[in-house]
Order: C-alpha cells, then sequence, then structure tokens
C-alpha cells in the first residue's frame, strides 16, 4: 500500500473513532437547566425554607430507625455505637476542652437534623429515604432528646418552630463563613 493510501486510511480512521466518541463526549459549556440542579439543590434553611411535603411522628421514627438498621450505627434508641449517640450528653459550658457535642445540647436547628438525616442517612444507600421517613426519624430524635412530646407530628410547618435547646449558645466554629 502507498503511503497516501495508508495516511487516507488513518485519516477516515481518525475521523469516524472522533466522531463516534463525541456523542459521548462531556458537554463542556452546556447550559445547565433547572431538572439537572434539582436533584441536588436540597438544602433546608433554618427556617424551614426548602422543607418538602410530609410528615412523620415519632412513633413511626421508631418504626423507620428499626427498618432500617440505624440501631447498628447509633445503637438502641439513639444510644451510641460505631457512629456515635444521638442523645445524652451534657451540657456545653463546662471546662472541657472537647465536650460531646450531639443533637440535644449543639445543633441549634431542628431543620439541620431533617437536612443530614435526607442526604446522608442511612449510610450506605444514601438520598433513599422517602421524606415522610426523614420527618419520622426526625421526630423520633427529637422525642428521644425531650425536645418534643411522643404525639407531636413534624412537617414542614411545625420542625422550624421547634426551638433547640442551644439554638442561642450555637458558636460558629467558622464565624467568618457564617
Amino acid at each position: 500500500m502507498s503511503m497516501r493510501k495508508t495516511l487516507a486510511c488513518a485519516a477516515v480512521l481518525a475521523f469516524g473513532i472522533g466522531a463516534a466518541s463525541a456523542a459521548d463526549a462531556p458537554r463542556f459549556g452546556q447550559p445547565i437547566t433547572q431538572a439537572d440542579i434539582a436533584p441536588w439543590d436540597i438544602s433546608i434553611a433554618p427556617d424551614g425554607v426548602g422543607l418538602p411535603l410530609g410528615s412523620g411522628t415519632p412513633a413511626q421514627g421508631a418504626d423507620v430507625y428499626a427498618a432500617h438498621g440505624c440501631a447498628a450505627c447509633h445503637g438502641d434508641k439513639g444510644s451510641g455505637g460505631s457512629a456515635g449517640p444521638l442523645v445524652g450528653g451534657g451540657p456545653l459550658n463546662t471546662p472541657d476542652r472537647d465536650p460531646q457535642k450531639l443533637v440535644g445540647n449543639y445543633w441549634p436547628y431542628a431543620t439541620t437534623i431533617f437536612d443530614f438525616i435526607r442526604r446522608a442517612m442511612p449510610w450506605q444507600s444514601p438520598k433513599t429515604l422517602t421524606d415522610n421517613e426523614v420527618y419520622a426519624l426526625t421526630a423520633y430524635i427529637l422525642a428521644l432528646n425531650k425536645i418534643i412530646g411522643d404525639n407531636d407530628a413534624i412537617n414542614a410547618e411545625t420542625l422550624p418552630k421547634v426551638r433547640m435547646p442551644n439554638r442561642d449558645g450555637f458558636v460558629s466554629r467558622y464565624p467568618d463563613k457564617h
């Protein structure tokens, strides 16, 4: 085969491969749509902005806690396990330089509990719980910490109104960012 034919075949082959792979190439520079962003835009503000429809009670949350094996990491009734406890913890105004920071003594907003569970739990398959399951788990954790009653329902209207024990005592570790 002559050099010209070899070069021509190489050019045709390279063009064909380039055209085929262009269809699978990243779409750099393409505008992102709201539909592209929606699955990732799940942040919940302290005032409840972003909370979805749904509701849950502590009793429902106990069932979800059991069904999803939360005790494997957080212990029976949130008492502690490999991922630490969800209840307990003393006051943060002690001379202890590194007190245990838990839901009932550290977190300033109840909406943070919902946000964290929704995006990160269960750890082996995050973002798989329904909104009702997340509300129920949030209610369960709040009730375990005696922040809400055992018969209280949590939803987009009631959750932002929950007054956390450390609401006014929270000090950000990164004050320049908050």
